[in-house]
């Protein structure tokens, strides 16, 4: 096994924010390579973010953006679990990309569950006499009204959009990340945009 040494594990804590015994073993488990050990921190962080949803968040920040032509501007509220993490750079710069995600990508909500039902409902519609106007057979009908009615979540859903800046990542992604990099449950709890001459 590798001698793994305290400056190896403030090295890798430098670039991760993992807790120091977390890239102690982590070093260990990976013979001490850092890239590797950044992998498996990565991995497991990203295992014990899904762990940390239910977890109470009532610290944060609200972050806002403001379109330099002054006619879109966005207020996100982003929560977590202590005033500590909230003022931490990672938090910070997660709330500024997710309000400037927003400004660009218009969503209507924050998780496809509070997206109106009447919404879904008029696009499920819109989506069913596109298929039947394609000729598409009955029996497979509901199914691609389905895959397109999923589709239209990511489309409007700002947690299952993909980033603006990554489109490899969603803003899902973005937040399980930061989550586990702090330690916290991470939540994007609510947005406002505004266009200027919008209802």
């Amino acid at each position: 096994m590798a001698t793994v040494t305290a400056k190896d594990v403030a090295a890798l804590r430098e670039r991760t924010g993992a807790g120091m015994m977390d890239c102690k073993k982590a070093l260990e488990e990976t013979g001490g390579n850092i890239d590797k050990a950044i992998e498996l921190l990565r991995s497991k962080g990203a295992a014990k973010a899904e762990k940390r949803t239910g977890r109470q968040t009532k610290e944060g920040m609200i972050a806002n953006y403001i379109h330099h032509n002054g006619k879109i501007a966005v207020l996100v509220e982003l929560n977590c679990e202590t005033d500590f993490v909230a003022r931490t750079e990672d938090f910070q710069q997660l709330g500024k990309s997710i309000a400037e995600h927003i400004a660009a990508a218009a969503p209507i909500a924050v998780d496809k569950d509070q997206v109106p039902q009447d919404k879904v409902d008029s696009e499920r519609r819109i989506f069913a006499e596109q298929v039947k106007a394609e000729g598409k057979p009955d029996h497979l009908i509901e199914k691609i009204v389905e895959g397109k009615v999923q589709a239209y979540y990511k489309d409007v859903a700002l947690m299952h959009q993909a980033w603006v800046r990554e489109p490899s990542k969603t803003i899902g992604d973005l937040v399980k990340e930061v989550s586990a990099k702090t330690g916290e449950n991470v939540q994007v709890r609510r947005f406002v945009r505004y266009q200027l001459g919008e209802a």
